[in-house]
């Protein structure tokens, strides 16, 4: 194997680390947890932009992050699947969270798009924030290097870190 192969792999697994660090910074210091937590909200957005707009995100991603992206995607975007809510969107990713270990869908998808838009470009963000449903739609700023995705949340969940003991979406 030729060493710019190797280089390939150094390059993509020092990006992913990179990536589940600031994952862990929200989700807690377990990286299979933040893999989980990466693997849920990159499927329920492929699951539910356009097509086209899926693939172009996806060959944004690190290689390996990219894996975990088209894992198990078995149809193009399931466009008579999206949501119309925040909560619809929300629900398959509490689902696969739950699996692992019950936490707040809400906060974990806010961390990953947060990373996403630290390493995506902006218009490519951008255009994600636009497909998905208006409540998603963080309002008024546009996709910059620190900007994060945000839903509307409750005062008293600005202040609450992800629960270990949490399943779903807060209802307070």
């Amino acid at each position: 194997m030729s060493a710019n192969v190797l280089d390939v792999f150094d390059k993509t697994l020092q990006t992913t680390h990179i990536w589940l660090d600031e994952l862990m910074a929200e989700t807690g210091p377990d990286r299979q947890v933040a893999w989980h937590v990466l693997g849920a909200v990159l499927c329920a957005i492929r699951d539910r932009v356009p097509l086209e707009l899926a693939v172009h995100l996806g060959s944004r991603l690190p290689l390996l992050v990219r894996g975990i992206d088209y894992d198990q995607w078995h149809a193009p975007g399931r466009m008579d699947e999206k949501p119309r809510s925040l909560d619809e969107f929300l629900q398959p990713i509490g689902e696969q969270l739950a699996q692992i270990r019950p936490m707040n869908a809400r906060a974990a998808t806010r961390a990953v798009f947060t990373v996403l838009a630290r390493h995506v470009d902006p218009g490519q963000a951008e255009k994600v924030r636009h497909a998905l449903p208006a409540r998603c739609r963080h309002s008024g700023r546009r996709p910059t290097p620190g900007w994060r995705w945000s839903a509307p949340v409750q005062e008293a969940e600005k202040s609450r870190p992800i629960e270990p003991g949490f399943r779903g979406v807060r209802e307070d």
